[in-house]
């Protein structure tokens, strides 16, 4: 248990920092959208690399911050039922919703996209619009890293799940942690 604990706090921690980190890219997504709204529409100018980026931008955002939004219980789920529960019916969602509906999704996603991204590195693949941004492959990357961080993250909901339910107090979900988001 000692290895579950340590594991889940690592996991935790990790989706935590890069979630943090990567909320920060929302500042340059609004500056650039404001901008190429601005050109265009008053100025009547545009650049195809800067729609990209601050497009290219916003999926970053969602996909790497993906695992932390999970972290801190921002994913769809029916509170209805959930929020009043007792902390072992959570678990035993949480464990259940982990191991056999959030894990095998994502196994199956980055099974099919892992062809697709490598097949983008083999060409070093750019944007298909003229003007537009080169590294598209890189942009591409960012499924695998969504896929490696929700994926850590649903085996540490896991783990906490089996800690929960064995009596480790301590690693029960508290309401405030998920009111921040």
């Amino acid at each position: 248990m000692n290895f579950l604990g340590s594991f889940v706090r690592f996991i935790d921690g990790l989706n935590d920092w890069i979630g943090r980190g990567v909320a920060w890219l929302v500042i340059p997504m609004v500056v650039i959208t404001f901008l190429v709204a601005t050109l265009r529409y008053g100025f009547s100018i545009g650049w195809v690399s800067m729609q990209e980026s601050y497009m290219w931008l916003h999926g970053i955002v969602f996909m790497v911050g993906a695992g932390y939004t999970l972290l801190h219980g921002g994913h769809v789920r029916v509170d209805v039922f959930y929020r009043p529960a007792s902390a072992r019916y959570k678990a035993w969602v949480d464990l259940f919703g982990s191991l056999f509906l959030l894990l095998p999704v994502i196994a199956m996603v980055y099974i099919y996209s892992y062809p697709y991204v490598m097949t983008s590195w083999s060409r070093l693949e750019g944007s298909h619009e003229t003007g537009g941004l080169q590294g598209l492959f890189l942009y591409k990357s960012v499924i695998l890293i969504f896929c490696a961080l929700i994926g850590l993250q649903g085996l540490s909901l896991a783990a906490r799940s089996i800690l929960v339910l064995a009596g480790h107090r301590e690693f029960e979900i508290k309401e405030e942690e998920h009111e921040g988001i």
